[in-house]
């Protein structure tokens, strides 16, 4: 059972494997008495042990509130004349019919398996969203920048819209009340938790998730006042204006000052923002790598059934790879946003001469900052080009660098072993240029406290062909100028999807994300208390969100009377592809993946313009294996007086390939026909076909798509119906599907730590601190008492265990249904433990640090499903895994893992 252990804690501290230096082979030892120490550091951390979501089989939206009530009535009157014991944390019934609750391992498992419940979920800890902040000073990118960019600009100047008389509810840390972007604008809103929540005692060590609600949702964690800015703070004091600059605010506060969250109080908040008649409701949180089952996923899009528009960001799990958006970004007709990086920067800078040329920077961490007016002449090592891997790392001569400048590229050691060398050498300055695309933010701060040599001079960081043009100048000579002033440069990874940004599909391989807007390098409000200008610089699809918000503000304005469930379609057909970012250059002209940009940039001119859509907004294709073509129907709608004609053509995007974890470009493209003729443009981009959508009629478009042949096996391939309108409006609908067969992906996968490899899934003994890996054969059968036991961890703490068995299973690819099965001595089915639908995959299949999901426990507590305890005796437990999309008739779509034999010990 998810995180079920209470002995997890012991898990994140040096054991014997740590203590003797051991590190286990990649493969599995079969021989009699093999066994593992239980590995240092290894533990699970996204769900919140011992609670849950319990769904019924209603739909609350279809249901009335009489039929809710009396189903939940049922259940707890079932539960309890079954001996089920359990806390129930706070029940639902307009966007989820059902329950949070807290149980332990038996009645959990019971619970799965009782009349009326559709499902149960792990209550997911939902962490802060780890956005990336700009500490220096130098970098200043203006929200101008990022509101032209989408066209917002022109929306507010031309258009006149400005969001008023629209309700945007922006789910958060809360807003700050006392900042001048929304003072006297905030209509509603609830603090769910306390400022305390979430914080971990010093002293202790121990977290409070004891929420203390109130009806202040004042900011003290940053990140909701910085979304809502985004949304539409309006600051005419500070130069600063919103998306959408005269909303109302809903502030919902889910976040304590520090620390994470929950996904029931997520929940709560949603219920609670539709009760007070917000229109859009923004959340740029959310939970990595789930399903659109998953209960914010799902009352996500109740939301939007019940007229709300919800915008979500996708996540920031770009680095670990496929199928990894996040929910409720999931939800049916939610706008999932990915991000999109500012095309302009404010940076300081200084010039060089000859030439007077101005080239920006960032000042490194640790470092004092560069005086305005200083010059001094440029020098590098002796022998360093460009392609120097290790320059800077090597001592300089004494004084060889006196009164100078010194340029060093990044790379092979650290930024501050390099600039203490320079120092050593008696240089004034060090400027650092990139050995790759794009801006970099060092840090020459100590690493330790023995590290205490202090690093006196100027470091600034620069782009890397602005350092390849200072290094070609040396030889004849060039000096620098430090600038009191700041200046715009553009963002060399401006318009690109930002790396951090999340791919999909979902995994039931439905496209997602489904629009992009700007969210990397973004500034915007912050609270007063925490930042004396009232404004900093983040970065993530949390910034990208609330764009997307603030144009729907925009659009309802302009609409009064649109669909919440049609925003998202207007919104996505007029949005505008993402180019390729290849090695740091845009290629213009090719797509990036479908599965990281959707439909591309929303566009809210384009957007208010058009009269013409097309449903549905996007086509997800599914898997090729067992069909060599996809016929789809897209019907376009004029809702005009004018006649409208399109030259409808196939546009691919780059197809996804790789693994999982490490996604990797191919330029093998799938096919299109529309209406029987072929959509492909030749190399002088002619071709197409004609089509004509009459004044206030429809016209129907027949595809058929064929799967790139060329592709390897297990790739996403994608593309977009384009069409083209002279006169300036044109539309298209993005398309995905997957490559072969989507079950041959494995879902079971192993863990490494290190260089270690584990062999998962494995039966832990933790009362023992063993570990047995798939595989390994125990010298004698563990035995489990079902009591608990006294260990200490190796600082001498003193911890209580249950002596009992559990699984611990690395999820490589999101499972349909997790069963947990008790087998007897013979191997026979014994008694079926628990049952969990649609299981979410674990953050990766390494664990690197303290915050990383590797695993997920499922344990047993030596009951049967009657209540009853197991005899004693041998037994063995067997984990079955039906894959995403699986049929569970065909054996090659469940994965099997059966456990050691162990005794019951009565």
């Amino acid at each position: 059972m998810k995180n079920s252990l209470k002995s997890l804690s012991l898990l994140t501290v040096a054991l014997v494997m740590a203590a003797c230096g051991q590190t286990p082979s990649a493969t599995a030892p079969t021989t009699p008495g093999a066994s593992t120490p239980m590995p240092a550091g290894l533990r699970s951390l996204a769900a919140v042990p011992g609670k849950w979501f319990v769904e019924l089989e209603g739909d609350p939206t279809a249901l009335g509130a009489q039929s809710v009530g009396a189903q939940q009535a049922s259940f707890r009157a079932l539960a309890a004349q079954r001996g089920v014991t359990y806390q129930e944390v706070a029940s639902y019934s307009t966007l989820f019919n059902g329950f949070s609750v807290e149980a332990g391992e038996a009645e959990i498992n019971q619970i799965t398996r009782l009349p009326g419940v559709l499902a149960v979920y792990p209550v997911e800890r939902v962490e802060r969203p780890q956005v990336q902040r700009d500490l220096n000073a130098a970098l200043r990118p203006e929200m101008s920048s990022a509101v032209g960019m989408t066209g917002a600009d022109i929306a507010q100047n031309e258009l006149g819209l400005t969001g008023k008389g629209v309700k945007v509810a922006v789910m958060d840390t809360g807003i700050d009340l006392e900042h001048p972007a929304f003072r006297g604008r905030v209509v509603a809103g609830y603090d769910f938790v306390g400022d305390k929540f979430g914080s971990q005692d010093k002293a202790t060590g121990e977290y409070d998730f004891t929420p203390v609600p109130d009806n202040n949702p004042d900011d003290c964690g940053g990140h909701g006042s910085h979304v809502a800015g985004i949304v539409g703070g309006n600051d005419a004091a500070a130069g600063f204006k919103g998306v959408a600059p005269e909303v109302s605010f809903g502030a919902y506060k889910v976040f304590g000052c520090e620390g994470s969250t929950q996904s029931d109080i997520m929940l709560a908040a949603m219920e609670r923002a539709y009760k007070d008649g917000m229109q859009v409701l923004n959340m740029s949180i959310g939970a990595s790598f789930q399903w659109p089952e998953y209960p914010t996923a799902k009352a996500a899009s109740r939301l939007v059934k019940k007229g709300m528009v919800v915008t979500v960001s996708a996540g920031n799990s770009g680095t670990s790879g496929q199928f990894a958006t996040g929910a409720p970004s999931l939800g049916e007709n939610v706008i999932s946003t990915a991000s999109v990086d500012n095309v302009k920067l404010e940076l300081s800078n200084f010039t060089i001469n000859p030439g007077g040329s101005k080239i920006g920077y960032q000042p490194a961490t640790g470092a004092p900052d560069a005086p305005s007016g200083l010059t001094l002449p440029i020098t590098k090592a002796p022998g360093s080009t460009p392609a120097t891997a290790n320059d800077g790392c090597v001592a300089y001569e004494a004084n060889s660098l006196a009164g100078k400048a010194v340029l060093i590229q990044r790379g092979t050691c650290a930024f501050r072993i390099k600039v203490l060398n320079a120092q050593k050498a008696g240089a004034k300055a060090v400027i650092i240029y990139n050995n790759q695309p794009g801006f970099i933010s060092p840090t020459v701060a100590p690493s330790s406290a023995s590290d205490n040599v202090a690093v006196e001079i100027p470091v600034v960081s620069i782009l890397q062909d602005d350092g390849k043009k200072i290094d070609s100048l040396i030889e004849s000579g060039v000096s620098m100028t430090f600038n009191a002033d700041t200046q715009s440069f553009a963002n060399p990874t401006g318009n690109a999807i930002s790396s951090f940004s999340s791919y999909g599909a979902s995994p039931d391989l439905e496209l997602k994300p489904d629009i992009a807007a700007p969210g990397g390098l973004i500034k915007s409000a912050y609270p007063l208390t925490q930042e004396a200008s009232g404004y900093a610089v983040l970065s993530g699809t949390s910034m990208a969100a609330p764009h997307v918000a603030g144009v729907a503000a925009l659009m309802l304005q302009a609409y009064p009377t649109i669909q919440a469930k049609d925003m998202r379609t207007r919104l996505m057909n007029t949005a505008n592809l993402r180019w390729f970012l290849n090695g740091g250059t845009l290629v213009e002209g090719l797509p990036t993946y479908v599965q990281l940009q959707g439909a591309g940039m929303v566009d809210v001119v384009s957007a208010y313009n058009n009269t013409v859509t097309v449903t549905p907004s996007k086509l997800s294709l599914g898997e090729s294996d067992t069909f060599a073509t996809r016929r789809k129907v897209v019907v376009l709608k004029n809702t005009g007086a004018r006649r409208e004609v399109y030259t409808a053509f196939h546009y691919p995007a780059l197809t996804l390939g790789g693994t999982t974890l490490a996604p990797r470009p191919f330029d093998q493209y799938a096919s299109m026909t529309i209406n029987g003729q072929q959509a492909e443009l030749d190399s002088k981009g002619n071709g197409g076909v004609e089509i004509v959508v009459p004044p206030f009629g429809e016209v129907e478009l027949n595809l058929v798509v064929t799967p790139p042949a060329g592709a390897p096996d297990r790739s996403q391939y994608g593309g977009y119906v384009y069409l083209q309108s002279a006169a300036g409006n044109s539309l298209s609908v993005p398309y995905s599907g997957f490559k072969g067969d989507y079950q041959s992906i494995k879902v079971l996968g192993d863990v490494r730590i290190g260089n270690a490899v584990y062999n998962f899934p494995a039966l832990t003994d933790d009362a023992a601190d063993e570990l047995y890996q798939e595989g390994e054969v125990p010298a004698a059968l563990p035995d489990y008492t079902f009591k608990k036991v006294d260990v200490k961890d190796s600082a001498g703490k003193v911890f209580s265990v249950m002596d009992a068995p559990a699984v611990l299973a690395n999820f490589a690819h999101q499972s349909r249904r997790v069963t947990l099965e008790l087998l007897d001595a013979s191997g026979a089915v014994r008694d079926t433990i628990a049952v969990y639908n649609y299981w979410g995959r674990n953050a990766t299949n390494v664990y690197a640090d303290a915050t990383s999901d590797a695993f997920d426990t499922f344990a047993w507590d030596g009951k049967l499903s009657g209540g009853s305890e197991a005899p004693a005796g041998q037994y063995q437990l067997r984990l079955r895994v039906l894959k995403a999309l699986g049929d569970e008739s065909n054996p090659a779509h469940t994965e099997t893992y059966t456990s050691q034999k162990f005794n019951v010990v009565r």
